[in-house]
């Protein structure tokens, strides 16, 4: 299959995949973690999903093509079967768009989506339990804690932060989800929402998941909360500096502040986020100090602080892209 040259092509795919019994296709962004992309690929073939499961898995990486060659020459040996494609726009939406319009193109029968990236490893069950929840609850999209495991043991403790720390503690209905690390999705969704699925003007800030989800809930799309559906993320050392969890803390700022622009553009909205801003920065000393109080760190306590910071940023048109350098994030 070549769905477009421009963008997407195939690059390998498994010689025992039968596209027609596949229902749920697992989709795997990678750049540049070949090592690890084969990691998350081993947890992945440990949950014996059978025929009906299949992954495809999106290197966003054109030039260098390591995920795709490492990803095949897995396939090759395998009990799951998928397909790899190479997603030749750079960003981490076009990826993911690349891979979802893949799956809908491949898998007649395709019934959900779930993703995973390629620095985290699925748990026992992961695949079976955020299925289970979406039949249970009847949410059309459902969400899993991503829990950091950092590469030091000893920095274990700073998964208290949060930036690190998952929106729901209970399985069942929720508002809303925001991140696309650990989500499985109905078909319907897809079939739904206009393409790009997700806004590449994301690409390298992040936030298309969450501007996603907004625009699938005005919809009337459903969503859930699995916590038994985990993934454990590889989390190197240097998301512990100060100046890493800065830049991702002012980013959540500048990200929730560009949404809601998006829902309330013009003046008036201008007005109302303002107003909502300066009263998170009035309240964050407050906040902050019941943060530290809550996980014993000072630099947890800065984070609603950094936050109302990141919203003003963003008004001003000066917003971190973080995913600009991946070797640095």
């Amino acid at each position: 299959m070549q769905s477009d040259t421009r963008t997407i092509t195939e690059h390998f795919r498994s010689s025992e995949l039968e596209p027609e019994k596949v229902r749920i296709a697992i989709t795997l962004p990678t750049f540049r973690r070949p090592e690890h992309l084969v990691e998350t690929l081993n947890s992945l073939e440990a949950l014996n999903a059978g025929d009906h499961a299949a992954v495809v898995v999106m290197d966003n990486d054109a030039d260098g093509l390591d995920g795709a060659t490492a990803a095949a020459e897995w396939l090759q040996t395998s009990r799951l079967n998928g397909l790899v494609i190479v997603a030749h726009q750079r960003g981490n939406c076009h990826a993911y768009n690349a891979g979802w319009e893949t799956a809908l193109q491949t898998f007649a029968g395709l019934e959900r989506i779930a993703v995973i990236d390629d620095d985290e490893l699925a748990t026992p069950g992961w695949l079976d339990r955020l299925r289970e929840t979406a039949e249970r609850t009847g949410a059309d999209l459902v969400g899993g804690p991503q829990t950091p495991v950092f590469s030091d043991p000893s920095l274990q403790g700073c998964s208290k932060h949060p930036v690190f720390r998952p929106h729901y503690d209970r399985s069942g209905p929720v508002p809303i989800l925001y991140s696309s690390g650990n989500v499985m999705i109905s078909r319907a969704v897809l079939d739904a929402m206009p393409r790009p699925f997700l806004d590449p003007a994301f690409n390298f800030i992040g936030g298309g998941d969450s501007d996603f989800y907004r625009r699938a809930k005005a919809k009337g799309f459903g969503f859930a909360w699995c916590a038994e559906a985990a993934v454990m993320e590889t989390t190197p050392s240097r998301r512990t500096e100060f100046s890493w969890l800065n830049a991702r803390s002012l980013r959540n700022g500048a990200i929730s502040a560009i949404i809601e622009k998006r829902q309330n553009p013009g003046a008036a909205g201008r007005v109302r986020r303002m107003g909502k801003s300066v009263a998170l920065l009035l309240a964050s000393p407050l906040r902050g100090v019941r943060m530290w109080a809550r996980t014993g760190s000072a630099v947890a306590g800065l984070y609603h602080f950094q936050v109302a910071v990141g919203r003003l940023m963003a008004e001003a048109g000066l917003v971190n892209e973080q995913y600009r350098n991946p070797e640095s994030n």
